[in-house]
């Protein structure tokens, strides 16, 4: 007289297979047993009813499903992991370079005959028109843009010289 698979199948057996697979694979212990758990309710379940080939091959791929499934189950939760790190500030590399920048800037600044930097500074800082900052230093609208010109030549030499990309496209 043949007994059904569930009765005669070592069950036990079955379990700690899964388990070392699960483990092999890289799942966490609590998720290990909970997919070999399930396994085994889906292998008693079909062995009721149909005959297996072999059960440890189904075991597994069972398990793998299950292991696919938590898995996308946590992604739809928790959102992609790597989301969680994505920024919107520069990258170390960019604030360093545009630290190092500021300091050729700076220097080069520092360096400027007094009237270029003076020029430079208010209509490229202070936003100042030509015609009101030649007003004021007593020159022509021309000559406040010659000023300028020579100024801003001068600051993209020192950051050439520096080995400065202040154009980003060195990242």
């Amino acid at each position: 007289m043949d007994r059904p698979a569930a009765v005669t199948q070592d069950w036990d057996a079955v379990r700690v297979t899964l388990l070392r697979y699960l483990r092999a694979k890289g799942a966490a212990p609590d998720l290990a047993d909970d997919v070999a758990q399930e396994t085994l309710a889906r292998l008693i379940a079909l062995s009721q009813t149909q005959q297996i080939g072999s059960l440890f091959a189904l075991a597994f791929r069972i398990a793998d499903n299950l292991i696919v499934d938590a898995k996308r189950r946590e992604t739809r939760l928790f959102g992609d992991v790597d989301e969680e790190w994505e920024s919107d500030d520069p990258s170390l590399d960019r604030v360093l370079d545009s630290r190092r920048a500021l300091d050729v800037l700076s220097l080069c600044l520092r360096r400027m005959p007094p009237l270029r930097r003076e020029v430079l500074i208010r209509r490229r800082l202070n936003h100042e028109s030509c015609r009101a900052i030649g007003d004021d230093l007593a020159m022509s609208a021309k000559a406040v843009e010659k000023h300028i010109t020579r100024g801003l030549l001068d600051l993209r030499q020192a950051l050439e010289r520096a080995g400065v990309d202040v154009s980003g496209e060195g990242r």
